[in-house]
């Protein structure tokens, strides 16, 4: 199925199941085959809707990107949905849902699972302009491994996970890493003014073996939004989405 955006971009998403709808957004490298699983993990419960986000799988695209695009592609899912959802975000999927809130989108119930903040004392470079730059020149090797680098890839495992079968499908969405680098701002501060905006009540969650970064920029987010829950998921880290039915208890019990 497919809605139309504000701009005219056409927009993929698949639902399941029945009951109060929740749309799943990815982060980086992630398409709607990325969050099928928790889609179907929630289907027993809600109406889950994954879909590709714009640049992604079967949805269009727009000439010029601007993060305002991608929250009015929220809103028209949240219109299909019949004009309000709950909405799950994981990296900066995750950022853009809180974004998506902080502008007044319909929002139910938001989940935000470890958007990459920077804490105050992280200096964490801005490579927006250097991937731009690679993919510009054709290198969406490069535009992969420096985004994979500023995301606390060590160097040394690059190679190794260059010749593994996961590479194509990185490299397949390397045009999309600048959109997910303007979302989640230079250097990764947060847009602290826009997360006080925030009215709906809001979930953030950590995985308990996450690095410490990830960790502490979920503890950011919770502590900048008036009246947000903060979760430490036991033994699950960034890659949660590879194993939606730990995810199930705790959205349920916050969603329902």
């Amino acid at each position: 199925m497919d809605v139309t955006s504000a701009d005219g971009t056409s927009l993929f998403f698949e639902q399941r199941g029945s009951g109060a709808p929740v749309i799943l957004v990815g982060g980086a490298f992630n398409d709607r085959t990325t969050t099928v699983g928790l889609a179907e993990v929630l289907a027993g419960d809600f109406t889950a809707v994954n879909y590709d986000r714009r640049g992604r799988g079967d949805s269009g695209d727009s000439a010029e990107y601007a993060v305002e695009r991608e929250i009015e592609d929220l809103a028209a899912l949240i219109a299909h949905a019949g004009g309000s959802a709950s909405v799950f975000g994981h990296s900066s999927g995750a950022i853009l849902a809180l974004e998506a809130a902080a502008a007044g989108l319909p929002i139910e119930k938001l989940v935000a699972y470890e958007p990459p903040y920077a804490t105050p004392e992280e200096d964490r470079p801005d490579v927006l302009e250097k991937v731009r730059s690679q993919l510009a020149a054709g290198d969406r090797d490069g535009a992969v491994a420096t985004f994979l680098v500023l995301a606390g890839t060590p160097e040394a495992m690059l190679d190794g996970i260059k010749a593994s079968p996961a590479w194509g499908g990185l490299t397949a969405l390397a045009h999309t890493l600048p959109y997910d680098l303007t979302i989640c701002g230079p250097g990764g501060r947060p847009r602290l003014d826009h997360l006080a905006r925030i009215t709906a009540p809001t979930l953030v969650i950590g995985g308990g073996a996450s690095p410490e970064p990830l960790k502490a920029g979920a503890r950011v987010a919770a502590e900048a939004i008036a009246g947000a829950r903060h979760e430490v998921l036991k033994g699950q880290d960034h890659g949660v989405l590879q194993f939606p039915e730990t995810l199930k208890d705790v959205l349920t019990g916050f969603l329902k």
